[in-house]
């Protein structure tokens, strides 16, 4: 049991009317927020609402406009640059922090260098590293590279790096956006022996079925205000979806309208080979949502990258609109209208150091030049429609994208997507880390592109996602297509039964057609 279920303990952190201001904008209300050693306690809230600044208010990183911190009873002021690790207040970011090139003992230590007689203790810290991957029950070998680790494996090295420096409260920014169901689970396991040692926890994600089964509190956020903080036995999903949004989320699904089973085939795919893609087959139909499904690793992504020609395939066809394509970029795959909108944002997606207007026409810049060079006005429409028709918000066009919300950003790469005016658009994680109500705004756009007879295919790790959305489902395991779930057969069950092996079709071959 843990020190927060068990006892009345007074609390460890407490931010008092905090408000903060970035220039004339405010983003936080005289927020309160408070947690109690061995406590997880949840920070939710839709994208923009204020999540961010709260915690990094809570790590030093940013200091608030107005209001008080307290830690041990006592009001402070918490260093910036990280410094706030020392007095034992630790954030793993949601972006992991670690040196590629380094060892997973080179990184724990990584700034706090153990040394002897001048020099560093390499055996010293290995066997410290050791000492603290094992009260984990991490299996990492501290001698291992950071570059050879998993993602799951990277972020227990991050829960390592915060034990070594005696964390006493550690706040997570969305630590399971990229981990698969087992991952998370081991996760969760290595969160609940923090708190049984009275590590208090702060833990933001958007996935409520997650902070349902892990946190004793919730703190909902909204427009930069604080609408109610609450224990999680008085809660259901459903309940904190609706704080969070302010409305009903019934639709978060828009009805399904089955596409014409005569339309023509836009796209198809046959035998095709390539890094992590085993001979997969499939056809993709005028107006439909075909969703891949499958457990992180089993090839859905690939699939994708070597039908737009980011990977070279070694073997197989690719046809669109009955003509034979192989495309060598993705430039090219955009002009022949197959767009792909990757699941990497901020790697891949978008220029972060940027403004709203050159991410969203980077790819139709033939579109908008003038006697030969580029005509801001022009631009600067394509970029009005698009936040409008995509309802994306910023303080101004000028902002750096880097300093939007996940959502917003999300909604930006779509507009930069839909810029190229595809008739073939492959999603990649589509709502990965954004908010619930963003996740309706998104899904109600894809439903509407498909209802005016664009073709899309949709890549997820969320279930429910997939099944919320797609007309037929290819499940995928091992780099093969593993099965096809059309109707009522698209259920979490079924997708499960495939994805684990425990059930395959056996007489399709791996060609599975519309």
């Amino acid at each position: 049991m843990s020190i927060a279920e068990g006892t009345t303990a007074p609390s460890i952190l407490s931010a008092n009317r905090i408000s903060k201001s970035f220039g004339e904008i405010p983003v936080l209300f005289s927020v309160d927020f408070d947690i109690r050693p061995g406590e997880v306690h949840a920070i939710i809230g839709e994208n923009g609402a204020g999540k961010s600044t709260l915690i990094k208010i809570l790590s030093g990183i940013e200091q608030p406009t107005s209001g008080t911190i307290v830690y041990d009873g006592k009001t402070v002021t918490l260093p910036p640059n990280g410094e706030a690790e020392a007095m034992g207040i630790v954030l793993i970011h949601q972006e992991l922090n670690l040196a590629e090139h380094l060892t997973v003992a080179d990184s724990i230590f990584l700034g706090r260098e153990i040394k002897k007689w001048g020099f560093l203790d390499l055996n010293e810290m290995r066997r410290r590293s050791a000492e603290i991957l094992d009260s984990l029950h991490v299996r990492v070998d501290p001698d291992a590279r950071i570059s050879t680790l998993s993602v799951a494996d990277k972020q227990m090295v991050e829960i390592a790096k915060a034990i070594s420096r005696d964390a006493r409260v550690l706040i997570m920014d969305e630590p399971t956006a990229v981990l698969s169901v087992g991952e998370t689970e081991t996760l969760f396991e290595q969160i609940r022996r923090l708190t049984a040692r009275g590590v208090a926890v702060i833990f933001i994600s958007h996935k409520l079925d997650e902070i349902m089964a892990l946190a004793q509190c919730v703190t909902v956020l909204r427009d930069g205000q604080l609408i109610a903080t609450v224990g999680t036995e008085n809660l259901t999903p459903d309940s904190i979806a609706q704080m969070m949004v302010g409305r009903e989320l019934s639709n978060l699904y828009p009805p399904k309208h089955e596409p014409d089973v005569d339309a023509p085939i836009v796209l198809s795919v046959r035998g095709l080979v390539a890094p992590g893609v085993k001979d997969v087959s499939f056809d993709l139909r005028r107006g439909e949502i075909l969703g891949f499904a499958g457990l992180i690793g089993s090839g859905r992504t690939a699939v994708a990258e070597a039908i737009v020609g980011l990977t070279n395939k070694s073997a197989g066809d690719v046809s669109l609109n009955g003509q034979p394509t192989a495309f060598t970029d993705v430039a090219k795959s955009v002009d022949a209208g197959l767009a792909y909108m990757t699941k990497d944002r901020k790697g891949r997606g978008l220029l972060l150091n940027v403004g709203l207007q050159p991410n969203l026409t980077l790819l139709t810049l033939k579109k908008h030049l003038k006697n030969g060079f580029l005509d801001g006005n022009s631009e600067q429409q394509a970029l009005e429609r698009a936040t409008r028709r995509f309802d994306i918000r910023a303080r101004d066009a000028s902002v750096r994208v880097g300093q939007l919300s996940g959502g917003n950003q999300q909604k930006l790469m779509l507009g930069k997507t839909m810029e190229t005016e595809p008739d073939i658009i492959i999603m990649d994680e589509p709502t990965r880390g954004i908010d619930v109500g963003t996740k309706q705004q998104i899904y109600h756009i894809v439903a509407a592109l498909a209802a005016e007879g664009k073709s899309i295919i949709v890549i997820s790790s969320e279930m429910q996602e997939v099944i919320g959305l797609a007309h037929r489902v290819l499940v995928m395991r091992n780099g093969r297509l593993a099965g096809q779930l059309e109707g009522a057969e698209i259920v979490e069950a079924e997708i499960m039964r495939y994805a684990a092996g425990i059930k395959q079709d056996g007489d399709n071959d791996n060609r599975i057609s519309a």
